[in-house]
C-alpha cells in the first residue's frame, strides 16, 4: 500500500478518541488545557492550507501517545492538516517501516505526507526533551535482576504519565519538536 492508502484506512481523531479505553480522560484533559503559543502558531503559519496530512501510528495504552496525540491534533487544527490514526498492533506492515533505532516499535510515530502521498517528514516517538527526562528517570532504576525493578519501573512510568498530563513545559517541548520537524 502507498501512504495515501494507509491514510485512507485510518481512523479520524473522533473515532480514535471515542474508541479509547485506557487514556481517553488524560487525552481529553490535555486537549482541553493545551494551546499553541503565539510563537508556535507563527512558526506553523507557512504550512496553513497546504493540504498536509499525517498518519499517526498509535495505541490507546501508550503514555507517550497520551501526551503527543492531543498536541498533534492542536497543530493539525492550526494548519488545517487532516489526521488519521492507525493502531500500531493492527498495522505492523507499516509500523515496521518506521522502527525507532531500527529495532523498536515505539509509538507514536507521525508520518507527514502531502496531498500526493509523498512522505515529507517523520516524527516520534518522543521529543528530545522528553527522551532526556525518560532516560534520566530510567537511570535511577535498580538493575533488571533486582527484585524491586518491576515495581520501581511501574512507579516511574506512572509518575511520568502523571507529569505528562499536567506539565505545560512538556506540552510545549512536544509542540516545538513537531514544529522543528515540519518547518525547521
Amino acid at each position: 500500500m502507498n501512504l495515501n492508502q494507509w491514510f485512507e484506512k485510518g481512523l479520524t481523531a473522533e473515532q480514535y478518541i471515542s474508541g479509547m479505553s485506557v487514556n481517553q480522560a488524560g487525552t481529553k484533559q490535555i486537549s482541553e488545557q493545551f494551546s499553541l503559543s503565539a510563537e508556535e502558531k507563527e512558526r506553523l503559519a507557512p504550512l496553513k492550507g497546504k493540504g498536509l496530512k499525517v498518519i499517526a501510528l498509535s495505541e490507546d495504552w501508550c503514555g507517550d501517545a497520551l501526551l503527543n496525540n492531543p498536541i498533534l491534533l492542536k497543530i493539525a487544527d492550526e494548519i488545517e492538516m487532516d489526521v488519521r490514526f492507525l493502531l500500531r498492533d493492527q498495522n505492523l506492515e507499516l509500523m515496521d517501516q518506521y522502527l525507532t533505532n531500527g529495532t523498536s516499535r515505539a509509538i507514536p510515530i507521525y508520518i507527514f505526507i502531502n496531498k500526493d502521498g509523498k512522505e515529507l517528514a517523520v516524527w516520534g516517538p518522543r521529543a528530545k526533551k522528553l527522551q532526556n527526562l525518560v532516560d534520566q528517570e530510567r537511570s535511577k532504576l535498580p538493575s533488571q535482576d533486582d527484585p524491586d525493578f518491576t515495581d520501581k519501573q511501574k512507579a516511574m512510568y506512572k509518575s511520568l504519565v502523571k507529569s505528562y498530563q499536567v506539565d505545560e513545559n512538556l506540552w510545549h517541548a512536544v509542540a516545538n519538536s513537531i514544529c522543528d520537524k515540519l518547518v525547521g
